[in-house]
């Protein structure tokens, strides 16, 4: 048994790694697949990564990028003092808490419209998926022509009807909430194909013993449909989560300087502080900062919703 073993080890074209055998030629192979991707994010992710974790504890700026000093955690103190961050991260929150529940009541009512349709449902959910192929910019700039308060469609129909035009996007009240609304449109096609693939994955039999008990529609949805698709409304929490405090794109382009702080988010702060004034350090130091607080708020939403439950 034991010279069969130490053959076995030295086995032509294999070799062992932490006590598992592999063959030498399908490793290179999948390596050989692997190199380009794995290039690519060290240069394009991880790599900037770094550099911005390193500029967090200096006082880098445009002028003297090329002669900082190291500053510590002086940079990072600076970010829980600054009122302008303390602004962004309210307007990130009233986003978050607004889009997050329209999302995804918007892409579960459309999953479980999907669901029950039979004729025309390729159609609908291509028509219902289409928003989330158009870019983020291209979105912006759709809805900025929409809501346009001199030619916008919109306004020309209030004019239509003897309203007076609306100033949505310039207007700080409104702006938030029509960014909201834009957002929870262009983003739950995403998560109704996610949601609809779950409840699609619910056995037939457990609606059918539930119709046997004599149980109402609505008592089925709420003790079949929404356990047997838990875990995936916490995968789509979440993403829809991380997604949302990354807002910038939308007010950086429909609400240019964010309406003096009504529409700056704190990814829209830290796109200005290192593009417009070249303050990298504190930019970096933000966006650390911001990083941590995000990965703490998906852990404890996580742990709440208890999505490793596997019922």
């Amino acid at each position: 048994m034991e010279i069969e073993n130490i053959v076995d080890r030295r086995r032509k074209g294999h070799f062992r790694l932490f006590g598992t055998e592999y063959n030498i030629r399908e490793s290179l192979t999948a390596m050989g697949f692997m190199l380009p991707a794995v290039c690519l994010a060290i240069v394009f992710i991880f790599l900037p990564m770094v550099i911005s974790l390193a500029f967090a504890f200096t006082d880098a700026n445009m002028m003297t990028i090329a002669n900082f000093n190291w500053v510590g955690f002086d940079t990072i103190a600076r970010v829980f003092s600054d009122p302008r961050v303390a602004e962004a991260l309210r307007n990130t929150l009233y986003f978050v808490a607004g889009v997050m529940p329209l999302q995804f009541f918007a892409a579960l009512g459309l999953a479980l419209i999907l669901k029950h349709v039979s004729h025309g449902n390729k159609f609908l959910r291509w028509a219902f998926f289409c928003p989330v192929m158009l870019s983020l910019a291209v979105t912006s700039m759709l809805w900025m022509n929409l809501l346009n308060r001199q030619d916008g469609l919109i306004n020309t129909l209030l004019l239509a009807i003897g309203a007076s035009p609306v100033a949505f996007l310039e207007n700080p009240s409104t702006a938030m909430p029509c960014i909201i609304f834009i957002s929870a449109w262009q983003g739950a096609g995403y998560q109704m194909l996610i949601l609809l693939s779950a409840l699609q994955n619910i056995p037939k039999e457990q609606y059918e013993a539930a119709e046997i008990d004599k149980a109402s529609k609505w008592q089925q949805f709420l003790n079949v449909t929404l356990p047997g698709i838990k875990p995936t409304m916490v995968f789509v929490f979440i993403t829809m989560l991380i997604g949302a405090f990354r807002i910038c794109v939308q007010p950086m382009l429909m609400t240019p300087g964010g309406l003096n702080g009504a529409t700056m988010t704190m990814s829209y702060f830290i796109y200005n502080q290192a593009q417009e004034y070249g303050n990298f350090g504190y930019s970096s130091a933000v966006a650390l900062v911001y990083t941590f607080l995000i990965a703490t708020v998906s852990l404890l939403l996580r742990k709440v919703l208890g999505g490793d439950n596997q019922e």
